[in-house]
């Protein structure tokens, strides 16, 4: 074989595998690129307008946001729901989800109470349970929250349920 035969034989070789392998790597990066961000904290969300709570009676309020998964994006997604009271000295926030196994808890205005329908968990308006013999295994679970002239915001977070520990899940 000549010298040149074999140089053109080696560089069409390697022209066809730059072909196929710039494109795929290419590819490759940007559908692995969701997988390799790293998730900020939760930022803080407007839901409520400090006037719109009376005072001493929680309120539940849904929350709407912008919902971001790996690969898509869906504005005004319900995401959750917590209990707002409204108190002398601020407010406070707590997760709508039972710590026991995530049922949505209800508000009994009769009782001042928080009960879980599912199990029977209840708890107390400063969130703690009302008896050691409770299901939950932990009290509600309190949310960060701030007010910026007259709204409410809340860094909202979810936690795993069943356990003792308050852990962060999302």
């Amino acid at each position: 074989m000549e010298r040149r035969q074999f140089f053109k034989e080696w560089v069409s070789i390697l022209l066809g595998a730059l072909s196929v392998f710039i494109p795929l790597g290419a590819g490759l990066i940007f559908f692995l690129d969701p997988l390799r961000r790293t998730s900020r904290g939760r930022d803080f969300l407007r839901i409520a307008a400090v006037d719109s709570l009376p005072l001493g009676v929680p309120r539940m309020v849904k929350i709407n946001t912008i919902r971001k998964d790996a690969w898509s994006t869906s504005p005004n997604e319900p995401i959750g729901a917590v209990y707002l009271i409204r108190k002398k000295k601020g407010i406070e926030a707590f997760q709508a989800l039972c710590p026991h196994a995530g049922c949505f808890v209800d508000y009994t205005p009769g009782k001042h109470k928080f009960e879980c329908p599912c199990h029977g968990s209840s708890f107390e308006l400063d969130g703690s349970r009302t008896s050691s013999s409770s299901p939950s295994p932990r009290g509600m679970d309190h949310l960060e929250t701030r007010v910026e002239g007259n709204d409410v915001l809340v860094r909202y977070e979810e936690f795993q349920q069943g356990i003792g520990e308050k852990i962060v899940i999302s």
